[in-house]
């Protein structure tokens, strides 16, 4: 058995000065409940509601939830998770949920959903009455397969509507099949021992609605946990489930790797916000695909082979270190508009450039520090990221701050001409503005201090504590910059994030020692993670030359605005026949690009568009290009200091490989 420190109730800390902006003047809200409000009749922080998930048909598709809730005669508003944390729009899965039934002493009680608000559930309470159950079903058909299953909670979660989530206490318990593991940060009680799993019922230490909604479940039947670098409080583990058995018991490198990220993470941001941290790792071709953050954990999921050696490992390299990093940036330090008291407001997104700009800044650069990637790994990603940006036309006319406003509008979408409506670009164009700011306070102190020093200030406000959100504002970004380097902070926030920048912010790549140039061969790393067939890569990189994006098949995804194959009217959706009097390949598409270079004769393609078939020329002769970045002799290499560890690192063993898979 490991002992795991129960999880306190939660209060809200606010720090921070007052806003330039009349939306900023406030950090923190306090809402007033009404006390006539149906929720009022409702005990907080007193009994808690029984919750237990019932995951032992996850094979089928299905979640069972049996819930208890504390109650007082008179009508109850129940509401399902709406806006989930991490998510940034309004994802929550009421329309999954079903087989929804209230009973209070063993008779079934009507119910009535909310004419406006989908995910609230009104009952009226019998005299006399002081616990209603609600039983309820989920249909799951994502992150589950034969042999693995995650449950994030919304997807079973009922509750006193209208109310602050972390006055709301909630006791879990968790079913799952005979001989399955679990990987959960919430607390054991019974005795659970991860090493010998058995299956069946758990239970675990009551906590609050707002910390469950944050304590995700993984399971199944190929299960591990490792602990990692056991010198460190608190306690660090991995979590591992597969869909075959080989999958889940890491490599002795990999493990090293992680020991050094759970090293690094100490060094770099000073401090630690959780009784307890477990990566929750899911390798599956069928319920991968997930990196969501949370307080105590974070759930991350890949394909089967996503970590099974150096080549796929590429691919995923920052996933780890991004989703731990949130851990202090994201979960415990928030934006103050982000942060609502309860899941059904909207969480206003004008400052994720800092939530996820600055995480996705920090979990590559602690990647490379842990081994997870070598630094020139780092660098060639970095190009791919800068040059990505770079080429993105629809700076003309967006902001990065309008990017991260639209979050909740822009995720998922279609990416049929992408770079002219912008996307997420607060994740790559954070990247390079806390890079900027990182070489700039190196350079101006001839290389003494650091964003570290940022970090240590900004992260690490109430020094070690339990699963806190500490609220900020733009102000306090400024104040706690000045404090490492005094500078005028506020301008230089505006002119990267608020005003429309054609160009991407290449000054911290070019301040630390490097530049962005285009060459004929891709880098190793792209070479790599094209070559592993991961999610992340691509079959064949013609952005930069011809300017469109395309699938192994020949489907144009997406066209770069204003370049040579939208002068050609080329439109996504279209799909490449045949190139120069070939049958389409990759191979085929970069030998006409190829010789073309030099030569006034255009490019020759037959395009199919629904059911019509026709003709078209790109006019381009200048070769293929592909990103990387070059050393600036004679400059300072901050780029490389970035990179190297902060702590002590660990040995990372020698693998055996088959190949030169970085060739």
């Amino acid at each position: 058995m490991i002992n795991r420190t129960a999880i306190l109730p939660l209060a809200l800390l606010t720090f921070g000065t007052p806003g330039l902006l009349q939306a900023q003047k406030t950090a923190a809200k306090v809402v007033k409940l009404p006390t006539n409000s149906a929720a009022s009749q409702i005990p907080h922080l007193g009994e808690p509601i029984q919750i237990t998930a019932d995951l032992s048909e996850a094979p089928r598709k299905l979640y069972h939830a049996e819930i208890d809730i504390p109650v007082k005669a008179g009508p109850v508003s129940l509401t399902s998770p709406k806006w989930i944390p991490g998510n940034h729009r309004p994802t929550g899965p009421v329309d999954d949920i079903t087989g929804v039934v209230f009973t209070a002493n063993g008779k079934v009680l009507p119910w009535r959903r909310d004419d406006e608000d989908l995910y609230e559930f009104h009952v009226t309470v019998p005299a006399g009455v002081t616990t209603l159950h609600a039983h309820l079903d989920c249909i799951v058909t994502a992150r589950v397969s034969d042999k693995l299953a995650v449950l994030e909670w919304e997807k079973l979660l009922l509750y006193p509507a209208k109310t602050p989530v972390k006055e709301i206490a909630v006791q879990p318990s968790v079913k799952v099949p005979t001989g399955w593991g679990i990987g959960t940060a919430l607390t054991p009680t019974d005795g659970y021992d991860p090493q010998n799993p058995k299956g069946g019922l758990t239970h675990y230490a009551p906590t609050t609605v707002e910390q469950l909604e944050d304590s995700p479940v993984i399971t199944g039947q190929y299960f591990h946990e490792f602990a990692l670098a056991p010198e460190v409080t608190p306690k660090h583990y991995i979590d591992v489930v597969s869909d075959s058995p080989e999958d889940s018991n890491l490599r002795p490198a990999l493990l090293a790797e992680l020991n050094n990220l759970v090293r690094e993470a100490g060094a770099a941001y000073d401090s630690h916000h959780y009784n307890v941290y477990h990566f929750l790792l899911t390798l599956s071709d069928v319920a991968g695909g997930e990196g969501l953050e949370h307080g105590q954990s974070s759930d991350n999921g890949v394909g089967e082979k996503g970590f099974s050696d150096p080549m796929h490992q590429l691919a995923e390299s920052d996933l780890l270190s991004h989703e731990f990093t949130h851990s202090w940036n994201g979960k415990y330090r928030r934006p103050f508009n982000l942060y609502q008291d309860d899941f059904e407001k909207m969480q206003q997104g004008s400052l994720l450039w800092v939530y996820e700009g600055m995480t996705q800044y920090l979990g590559n650069v602690l990647a490379a520090r842990s081994g997870l990637k070598s630094q020139e790994q780092y660098r060639d990603i970095l190009a791919l990221s800068a040059a990505s940006l770079d080429y993105r036309p629809g700076r003309e006319w967006r902001s990065t701050e309008d990017t991260a406003i639209s979050a909740s509008i822009l995720r998922g979408g279609n990416p049929a001409w992408s770079n002219w409506k912008r996307g997420q670009d607060y994740y790559q164009e954070g990247e390079l503005f806390w890079l900027d700011a990182d070489t700039l306070i190196r350079q101006k102190t001839d290389n003494k201090k650091s964003l570290t020093d940022f970090l240590h200030i900004f992260l690490g406000k109430g020094g070690n504590t339990g699963p806190l959100i500490v609220t900020y504002n733009r102000d306090e970004l400024v104040a706690d910059l000045n404090q490492v380097m005094p500078y005028d902070w506020a301008t230089f926030i505006h002119e990267r994030i608020d005003n429309l920048n054609p160009r991407a912010d290449l000054a911290g790549i070019e301040r630390g020692g490097y530049k962005l140039v285009y060459t004929d061969k891709p880098s190793k790393s792209e070479h790599t993670v094209a070559e592993s067939g991961s999610r992340r890569g691509s079959s064949v990189n013609v952005w930069y030359s011809l300017g469109f994006r395309i699938g192994s098949d020949g489907t144009i995804t997406d066209v770069r605005w204003n370049g040579p194959a939208d002068k050609a009217k080329f439109f996504p959706g279209q799909k490449i026949i045949a190139v120069n009097g070939n049958v389409f390949s990759g191979d085929a598409l970069k030998t006409a690009i190829k010789q073309a270079k030099g030569t006034s004769e255009p490019i020759h393609f037959i395009l199919q568009s629904d059911a019509f078939v026709t003709t078209a020329d790109i006019d381009y002769h200048e070769g293929e290009r592909y990103p990387t970045l070059v050393r600036v002799d004679g400059t300072p290499a901050y780029l490389d200091d970035i990179t190297k560890p902060l702590a002590n690192s660990e040995p990372i063993p020698a693998e055996k490989k088959e190949k030169d898979w970085n060739e």
